[in-house]
């Protein structure tokens, strides 16, 4: 089970799913499905993936109904094949199909996050670099998806706002309207925070990086900067501070990107663009 996520958390997360698609209400399987009956069922992927939700899945339908049996074949974070059984059912049939919907849609869209978390842990695995998540998540779930990025080998960046300070262009930008430097912002923000919160600030170009360096902040984040000038910072830096490229990484790009030395490389993709990992319930 996730250490992100607290189990009253994923409980308050499945008991919403279920009032959200009325699955104590399916008036479908009511009409055609007697309630008494039982049925055996599995869940399989349809296409190679990393596997998330396992647990989360288990948990839709104990909700809808605690005495069925549930089988678990494999578990988070394991690589699946195509056709292979994650879950194994046995119980009401009125309740595996109703609860059907709900985990299906957990599985596959946290599989698909640690799938492609997994592929771009792939495509750096030769160099240093570490790739994290960001903040670009789908409201409500953000937890969730950062948990799947941690099954695919990814880490975690900041959960929340509270969670580290990461002064941003817009940052930058209010505070040169009021007079402000660059330098002066890292200083400002270092004199008004509480220790010992890592410093993180964005830079676009190599005169902001210089500049800040100076004031010795804890990471600097490389925004949109081509991997030649991110080279020439990694050697300005001499491993001074952390630093992190981002903005419009690929799958294409991101081993180019890792080359140049940085240390992180956060990929807003994972959260915000991953495909849903395929996947089916069967009845036996």
């Amino acid at each position: 089970m996730s250490t992100i996520l607290s189990l009253g958390e994923i409980n308050r997360f499945i008991d919403f799913l279920i009032t959200e698609d009325a699955a104590e209400r399916d008036i479908t399987t009511e009409s055609v499905v007697d309630e008494d009956i039982e049925c055996n069922a599995v869940i399989e992927a349809k296409e190679q993936g990393v596997a998330c939700g396992i647990d989360f899945a288990e948990m839709v339908f104990r909700q809808l109904d605690p005495t069925i049996n549930i089988t678990k074949t494999v578990q988070d974070g394991a690589v699946i094949s195509k056709g292979e059984i994650i879950l194994e059912l046995q119980g009401k049939a009125s309740v595996i199909l109703s609860g059907e919907r709900i985990a299906l849609n957990l599985l596959q869209h946290l599989s698909g996050i640690s799938t492609l978390t997994a592929q771009y842990v792939d495509s750096v695995k030769s160099t240093k670099a570490v790739i994290t998540d960001t903040r670009k998540t789908v409201p409500g779930i953000r937890r969730f998806q950062k948990y799947a990025v941690t099954m695919g080998g990814g880490k975690n960046h900041r959960m929340d706002l509270e969670d580290g300070i990461l002064i941003k262009d817009n940052h930058i930008k209010f505070n040169e309207i009021n007079g402000l430097s660059i330098s002066d912002v890292v200083r400002k923000s270092r004199d008004n925070s509480e220790a010992p919160t890592d410093i993180e600030i964005e830079v676009d170009n190599l005169d902001q990086f210089r500049a800040v360096l100076q004031q010795e902040p804890d990471i600097i984040l490389l925004d949109n900067m081509d991997t030649k000038t991110m080279k020439m910072a990694v050697n300005i830096n001499n491993n001074k501070a952390l630093l992190e490229a981002s903005g419009g990484v690929t799958l294409s790009t991101v081993k180019e990107i890792a080359e140049t030395g940085v240390d992180l490389i956060s990929v807003g993709a994972l959260t915000h663009s991953s495909r849903a990992l395929d996947m089916s319930l069967n009845i036996l």
